[in-house]
């Protein structure tokens, strides 16, 4: 089974920003977690993919397809999640159903009732007097109503209180015990994914910085909060980034491990991804 995206040299270029030659493959049955600070190209990255902007290079394959060539075949197995509700103010969820079950023909209105429940959603109310948590726990009940094989989410959990999240994360999880089915997460919140994402990909101005298995990734950085003089005795090939601060200074290292077996001494930590996000390429003065 081949990777549910592949994007390949992708490049889209504005004035005042380039998304330069990104390459990425999500296997299919996984959680690929996207993160970068904003305006580091992840909701330009998921533009490109479902076709919302034309792209200067490269090439986008999703679930198999050209995703210009075959655009409208894709888009019937995508559930997406943007960061903004879709839906007209003035659309109740029972008006949204009734218009995607004529768009999808694999709408399932049993399961949107349920998520609807399960969400707390009222069927008669209006978006317009929906809180921005509900707008997008009714994104998510219409992007699984349809059964698709490909969820594509920028940033769906973002305003839910933590038990809403919670809920949210096991439906992600239960989405994908069907071996085809993959997910695309783009999150600021790298708690969330750390619980749930089989990859990670790090954009950072338009350009990947990596893009590995989770667990690979968290097996191997660490954190190391020393003084200049302890930093001196690492080895400068392990040393990823370095943050200074009034008590000496953050280092994330490479090779966790063979750095604490090298020197017993120094306590090297476990980095979180929001620690390799924020110290990864930060400049090394030694």
């Amino acid at each position: 089974m081949g990777p549910s995206i592949r994007i390949t040299n992708l490049t889209k270029r504005y004035d005042d920003f380039a998304l330069d030659d990104v390459s990425i493959d999500l296997p299919a049955g996984g959680i690929m977690g996207f993160v970068g600070e904003n305006g580091a190209g992840k909701t330009t990255t998921i533009k490109l993919i479902l076709n919302l902007i034309a792209r200067d290079a490269g090439a986008v394959e999703v679930l198999g397809m050209d995703n210009i060539a075959d655009e409208r075949r894709i888009k019937m197995d995508v559930g997406v999640v943007l960061d903004q509700c879709a839906f007209h103010d003035m659309l109740r969820p029972c008006d949204v159903s009734r218009i995607l079950s004529c768009v999808f023909s694999t709408w399932d209105e049993v399961r949107y009732d349920e998520l609807l429940g399960l969400f707390g959603l009222p069927k008669t109310k209006t978006v317009k007097e929906f809180s921005s948590g509900m707008k997008t726990k009714l994104s998510i009940a219409a992007a699984l109503a349809h059964r698709p094989r490909l969820l594509i989410l920028d940033e769906p959990t973002s305003g839910l209180d933590p038990v809403a999240r919670g809920e949210i994360l096991d439906i992600f999880l239960d989405f994908i015990q069907a071996e085809e089915n993959s997910i695309l997460f783009s999150s600021h919140i790298t708690s969330d994914l750390e619980r749930v994402a089989d990859y990670i990909t790090f954009i950072r101005r338009g350009r990947i910085v990596l893009s590995e298995p989770k667990d690979a990734l968290l097996e191997s950085y660490g954190l190391l909060r020393c003084g200049a003089a302890d930093l001196a005795r690492v080895d400068a090939d392990a040393i990823v980034g370095v943050r200074q601060n009034r008590f000496g200074c953050d280092a994330l290292v490479r090779g966790k491990r063979l750095v604490r077996e090298a020197l017993p001494d120094l306590a090297v930590d476990d980095a979180a991804i929001e620690d390799i996000m924020a110290l990864h390429g930060k400049e090394v003065s030694r």
